[in-house]
């Protein structure tokens, strides 16, 4: 490999001597406001969708089966998550669907908690048609975050090569809470308490079903404490019961 690393430590030196400082961004702009000097921090919200045990699906199983069951997950999944104009970032990582939202307002967050709600009235529905068509089942977790977060855009000047990277917690502790998510007796969508109390007020007020009853708190490291339940769409579940006609 030719790698010219005199050439490489210019570069080293003059990204870490680079003045530039992130901005303050509320909300988080939109792709073509990134380069590759440039930053911003604001609220972000996000959510990551992730199935269980999938090296024992991805390996043990027929492959062409496998490849259908992963096109309905992603297929659908990306759907219930590209309505918003509040999106960032949408995408598919391994087994892992996920979304970035620039959210603003209590009801923003609201809105994603009701994906996620969405996505799991759907994995039951997913489950049953493979069911009926004698195929393997997939189990997925949910996780959700919200937290003030930095956004970058990383690669090698001069080349296509680039993404978004978003430093914080509104990414990461949502993604491990996906790991975390139906596994261990943890419910099927959980959630930081950061985003638990954004939307609480708007989730259980006077004209609700719900109850706090329905939602388990928890508390295991790198998290003080979070929150699980395991909630449908009620008339898309009626459907899902009624045999789906």
């Amino acid at each position: 490999m030719g790698y010219d690393y005199k050439n490489g430590k210019k570069r080293i030196d003059n990204i870490l001597t680079d003045s530039n400082d992130a901005k303050k961004a509320n909300p988080i702009p939109t792709e073509e406001k990134f380069t590759n000097k440039n930053g911003y921090y604001g609220k972000v919200t996000s959510i990551f969708v992730d199935i269980r045990k999938s090296t024992k699906l991805f390996t043990n199983s027929k492959k062409n089966s496998v490849a259908k069951i992963i096109r309905c997950f992603t297929s659908e999944i990306i759907e219930i998550l590209n309505d918003s104009n509040k999106i960032r970032e949408i995408g598919i990582r391994g087994d892992c669907v996920y979304a970035i939202y620039a959210n603003q307002t209590k009801q923003d967050d609201l809105d994603v908690f009701y994906k996620a709600v969405y996505i799991n009235t759907f994995l039951k529905m997913l489950n049953k048609t493979l069911s009926k068509m004698k195929m393997k089942n997939i189990k997925a977790g949910i996780g959700i975050a919200t937290h003030e977060d930095l956004v970058i855009k990383a690669g090698r000047e001069g080349t296509d090569i680039y993404s978004k990277i978003w430093i914080g917690q509104g990414v990461t502790y949502a993604s491990k809470l996906s790991d975390m998510a139906n596994s261990k007796n943890k419910k099927v969508i959980l959630m930081t308490s950061e985003f638990y109390n954004s939307i609480n007020e708007l989730l259980f007020n006077n004209n609700s079903v719900l109850s706090k009853s329905k939602f388990e708190e928890y508390s295991v490291k790198p998290f003080d404490l979070f929150y699980g339940c395991e909630l449908y769409i009620s008339e898309f579940n009626k459907w899902i019961d009624g045999g789906m006609k």
